[in-house]
This record gives C-alpha cells, structure tokens and sequence, in this order.
C-alpha cells in the first residue's frame, strides 16, 4: 500500500489510527485551506429526560441562534449564479438564506440493531428514499412505481407542530446501549436512508466510544455521489477525500468491499474521519477499512491502477457552510475561490491514475458553481483521452426527479472548450451535456443540495 498509510484497529472498545511510518506529512497549503468538504449534520441536539422512571423519552428539536449571512459572499453568490442558473436561482437563494427550512435524511446503520429506529421514523412520517437499496437505480431505463421508489401515498403529512418529536414506547432505542451488533455475513448490504417531505429534523446520537450509532443524519442529496458509484462485494475502494466519513459509511451500508480506503491529510480532519468510522463500523471490518494520510494529489504515483472505484468527494466552496461564515473570513475564501478548480482538477486525474483501467470514479462537490463541476470535468476529459464520461441522468436524474432537482450542464456556464471528440457521433448535443454530470439545485420542498455529481471510466 501507500508510503503514508494508516491502519485501524480495535482496542480496549475504542478504534484508533495506527501510524505504519512514523514520517509526519505536510501537505501544501491548498490542500490544506480547502480540505473541507459538505458538513450534512443539522444543528440539532437530543435531550431525553434522563431521570429514572420517566413516563416518556421526549425527544425535542432545539434550532441554534438565527445565523447572519456574509454579504460579501452572498454578493459573489448572486452575481455568478444568477447567470449561471436563471430563474432557478432566486428560489435557491431562498432555500440556502433559510436554514430552517433544511430537509434532512436519516441513513440506518446496517451494522447496529435498527429495528425500534424505523418504527419511530414511520411514526413521524419519515419514509424511505430508496425502496430496495441502491440497485434499484443500477438500471439505464427508468422503471416508474415498480420497484426504484416508494409510492406518493408513502410520505405522510407534515404533523401540525414540526417542533417537536413525541416517540412511542419504543423511543428506548434512541438512548440505548448497543452491545451486540449483526454478523457481517447476516446483514445484507443494502442502503436505507429515510427522508420526510418538511424540514423535520431527527435528533442525533452522541458519540460513545465502542458503541455503534444506529443512524447518521446527512443531506440525502450527499448519498447520490455514493449510489453512483455503484461498489460491489469484493472491490478495492479509494475514498480520497474522506473526512467528515458520511460517504465512506454509506460504502460500507451498500456493499462489503475487499478494501475501502479512506484518505485526509488533515490530522484534525482525519481524527475526525476515525471517529466517525468508529461510531458506524462493526469492528469485523477492521481488516477492510484503512486510513491514509496522503495528499490526494500524489497517488498518481504512489498506487496507480491499484482500485476498482474511486471517489473523489473534493474540496469546494461549500455554498451553505460560506454563505454563514464571518465576513474577513468570507472575503478571505472568495479571494482563494479562484485557487479550487486546479486542485480539483489534480484530484480527479490523481483518482484516475489510482484507478485500474475499466474501473470508476465519481467525482463530486457540494457547490453550484460550474467553475467547480462541469468546468473541472471537461478539463480534465480534455486532458485525459483514456477517461470516458457516463451518463447519470436516465440513472438518477430521472427516477429521482420527484425529490431532487436536478439539472445537467448548460454550455457557456463556466466551461472550457471541449474536444469535438467527445461529442456523441449519432444523439443530440444534449447528450453531452448530460455526460459531464448532474447538478442537485435546492429548491422549496426540494432542500437537498447543492450537490453534484460526474462519473468517470476508465477505458481498458
């Protein structure tokens, strides 16, 4: 394996990362100023009654202070997506302005006991985003009410008062210890991640040390990346910029691979990235799951052909987290803003190097910006002539068009000049487009995203 790699191990109930050599790595500067990729979790916090004897285990929703926009990058925001996305963006800067009205998904942990978790997500009117796991969008033609999602009449109304989460008696579930976990071989993978139609956010579970949490809360449009990458038993997995980990614990909720990589540079961030592998993974996976603490940029030489799929989630301008941070800082980011596609573009020909020909990589950010996705996609497709672009949108576009809105590449928005090559030789110009990747856009009663997405292969 890597020259800088680090392995995870249980002990005394704890996991944490053992170094194999004890070099210290420093990465560059850009790497590390932008290794920040989407943070899902809401800004909600569980309080149970935890006095002996309770009649109930009331679960309450509690909102943070009302955060302040920073001007100078909503200034920035309006002046570029205005352009770039229309009519679309006045209802998306409605949505990002107003953090309260977030829809957030709820993703089970196959590898802890669930069972009073889904009880009381149905009793909310949470419902299921996928039916049958993730294969149900490995089709290319949308099969419509059969078996890719739940019927309408599945999501249930928003109760009157959305402030509150009054559990049944099976709310034990939330606070409980849990001690056993289901045998890896029992559990078929499978990706389970409920979503409810308001802005009704469940409380999260706090971090206990040999304990499996039951649930992670993201924003579902942060799974789309991960449902597009399609990992099978028995691959090698890269997940280059792994931390916070949201994307690596979907992994391992889909498919139980051969190895799954999960790469930070950021000692801080990569603490973080061990800890969430800990608070999800059963510790039979302790063989399978390996934390490296490479600049993502260097395996291009350092493991070239070595994985099966690669998902390259990169360092972006985080639309909701920016739009919400200090002034300086905001000023100071959008002045670095113009640094970030030449370091995601590194990334993806890094991951493309990393990954054995005939293999995959989804590339991914969470920002509107074009500069970013379609622009950093077609650069390096116009560098690497052995990378193939593969449509996602009969995939995913189209059977989840009735949660998310999507929207392909537009030309002039933000790209470089593309190879007539890479045109399609007998469709529409259109179909093109639609290669370069998807964009998830917010939008009322759509809240997930930004999001976008771009799967890549790479030609035998």
């Amino acid at each position: 394996m890597s020259k800088y790699m680090f392995s995870i191990h249980q002990s005394s109930s704890t996991w944490r990362i053992t170094s194999l050599k004890t070099k210290k790595l420093t990465p560059s500067a850009p790497w590390c100023l932008w290794s920040v990729n989407c943070h899902s979790g809401p800004e909600v916090v569980l309080q149970p009654n935890e006095r002996q004897g309770a009649l109930n285990n009331q679960v309450t929703k509690r909102h943070k202070r009302a955060r302040s926009s920073c001007q100078p990058v909503l200034d920035c925001f309006d002046q570029q997506y205005s352009q770039e996305l229309g009519d679309l963006w006045a209802s998306a800067r409605a949505v990002l302005l107003d953090p309260r009205s977030w829809q957030y998904g709820v993703m089970l942990n196959r590898f802890s006991t669930v069972t009073g978790i889904t009880q009381i997500l149905q009793s909310q009117g949470f419902s299921m985003l996928l039916c049958n796991g993730p294969s149900t969008l490995s089709h290319s033609k949308y099969q419509a009410g059969k078996d890719s999602l739940l019927p309408p009449d599945h999501i249930s109304k928003c109760p009157p008062n959305d402030s509150h989460l009054q559990p049944d008696g099976t709310s034990r579930a939330l606070g409980q210890d849990l001690q056993s976990e289901p045998s890896l071989s029992s559990s078929r993978p499978t990706l389970q991640c409920y979503i409810h139609p308001c802005p009704l956010r469940f409380p999260s579970q706090a971090h206990r040390p040999g304990q499996l949490k039951q649930y992670y809360l993201l924003n579902a449009a942060s799974l789309l990346p991960v449902l597009a990458l399609k990992v099978r038993d028995g691959e090698k997995v890269l997940d280059l910029c792994s931390a916070p980990g949201g994307k690596a614990v979907a992994i391992m909720q889909c498919a139980t691979p051969a190895l799954l990589c999960c790469n930070e540079p950021d000692p801080h961030r990569r603490d973080w990235l061990a800890k969430t592998l800990e608070s999800f993974l059963s510790q039979s996976l302790t063989s399978r799951v390996i934390v490296s603490a490479q600049d993502g940029r260097s395996f291009v030489n350092s493991e070239a052909g070595t994985y099966d799929k690669v998902l390259v989630d990169a360092p972006c301008s985080n639309d909701r987290s920016w739009l919400y941070c200090g002034s300086q800082q905001g000023e100071h980011r959008l002045k670095e803003r113009a640094r970030l596609p030449a370091l995601q573009a590194q990334l993806l020909r890094s991951a493309l190097s990393a990954v054995r020909p005939g293999g995959v990589v989804v590339y991914s950010t969470c920002t509107l910006s074009s500069f970013e996705n379609f622009a950093v996609v077609e650069t390096v497709l116009n560098d690497c002539p052995e990378a193939e672009p593969e449509d996602l949108w009969e995939e995913i576009g189209i059977p989840l068009s009735k949660y998310f809105t999507f929207r392909s590449a537009h030309p002039g928005h933000g790209q470089t000049p593309h190879k007539p090559s890479l045109q399609p030789q007998d469709g529409p110009s259109s179909s093109y487009h639609h290669r370069l990747g998807i964009l998830v856009i917010p939008q009322p009663g759509k809240t997930w995203g930004p999001m976008f997405l771009s799967r890549i292969r790479r030609r035998k």
